[in-house]
Order: C-alpha cells, then structure tokens, then sequence
C-alpha cells in the first residue's frame, strides 16, 4: 500500500513558523525514551541496532512483504497511513514509509523488553482513531475520507487547541509523532535529510555574518564581556 497524504506534516508541527522535520528531529536520547517509555539501554541497543539496519531501510524493491509482529493485520494498514501523514514524501526526501517507519515501530514494539505500556498506549490509540472515525463518519480510520482522517488529526494535533474530551487521541499522537520522528531520523533517508556527514572533520569558519547581525552581536563584543 502507499498512501501518499501530501501536507498534513508540516500542518500538524507544533509552530507554524518551523518547518516539519525540523521541528520532529529536535530530539535528545532522554526525550524519545520518555516518549516512547522505554529504558535507557533498550533504546540505546535499538538505536546502535539501527546504524546496522539503515542500509537495509533504504527504499528498495523487496523480494517477499513484511509481516509485523506486533502489529495485527489492520493496525499495520493504520500506522502506515499515519506515519505519512506526520512525515510525507516531498520534493526534500521520501515518506516515513519510504525510510521504513512502520517497521522500526514493530522492531521496538515486539521487542522482549518494550514495556506493557508502551504495547497498551499503542494499541489503545489506533483503537481510538477507530473509534472515533466510527463516531464521526461510520468508517475506521483507513477507510475514511482523507478530508475526514485529517479533521480527526487536525483535534489532535495542538494539545493546547483540542476540543474537550480528546485527551486519550491527544497523548496518543503526540506519542506517535515522537516514535515517527525518531524512526524517520535514525533511519539512512532521515540522516541525508539532515544532512549529516558523520564522523568526519569538518572546517568551521565560525558563525556568519549574516546570523552575527541578525542577533546584534560580534566576536570583538563578546572578547569585550569576557574581558579578553
């Protein structure tokens, strides 16, 4: 399947005024373990298991389809709708289900040590996706309209802006929408979107100019404050 919903990312980030990933790539190792409610070590392992599992995330035509182990047949339907949704293909990079999303979900999830929270949370927010598609428009979730999948997203995705009674729909995107970010990031299409290049050296020339007058300070101003 490939859903291809074109704009919701960058609609649903937090600031209007920060780009899509920019916005979901601003994470610390704390932060997504909070998030995803894992330990440390686990996500430690899970990120170092990554850097070996990055070449074999790259967009490529696969000899058999993935069977998720976590995930029941229609719950995979559903994760790769949404993750599109939070991260869709855009002239800048591939979809999160081109850098393998859905599958960096199920590797976490289906792991020994996910915690039973974490399996519930997940599996009682797309429930609820559910739920609420078949209050609203007598559809699950993946069958819904996109106009109508995109009114239940748009309720969710501003904690500050949601209507009463959305809490649960509430903390479970902003769950998802860390655990998507964090697979897009660590997976080989969310490094070249960032651009990293590595371990290697890299020349520094200091902070242009042009950011220097932006913020109304210069090197010889601050040797002055620092008394050099």
């Amino acid at each position: 399947m490939n859903d291809q919903p074109s704009d919701i990312g960058s609609r649903l980030s937090a600031d209007a005024e920060v780009s899509r990933r920019d916005a979901l790539k601003s994470f610390s190792l704390v932060g997504i373990a909070a998030a995803l409610d894992v330990n440390l070590p686990h996500l430690e392992r899970a990120l170092s298991g990554m850097a070996l599992m990055a070449e074999s995330r790259e967009p490529k035509v696969e000899s058999q389809q993935f069977v998720p182990k976590f995930f029941t047949r229609h719950e995979w339907r559903t994760v790769r709708m949404l993750v599109d949704y939070i991260i869709p293909r855009d002239e800048r990079s591939g979809s999160a289900t081109d850098a393998k999303v859905p599958e960096f979900m199920d590797w976490i999830l289906a792991d020994k040590e996910a915690t039973e929270n974490s399996k519930v949370s997940m599996k009682g927010g797309l429930a609820w996706l559910d739920r609420e598609a078949q209050d609203r428009f007598s559809k699950t979730f993946v069958t819904a309209t996109d106009a109508d999948r995109r009114a239940i997203l748009d309720d969710i995705a501003w904690p500050s802006k949601a209507p009463a009674g959305m809490s649960q729909g509430v903390a479970f995107f902003s769950r998802f929408r860390d655990m998507t970010a964090s697979g897009f990031f660590s997976s080989a299409i969310g490094w070249k979107d960032v651009q990293y290049i590595g371990n290697v050296f890299h020349h520094w020339d200091g902070c242009p100019p042009a950011a220097l007058d932006k913020l109304g300070v210069s090197y010889d101003l601050m040797k002055i404050k620092a008394g050099l």
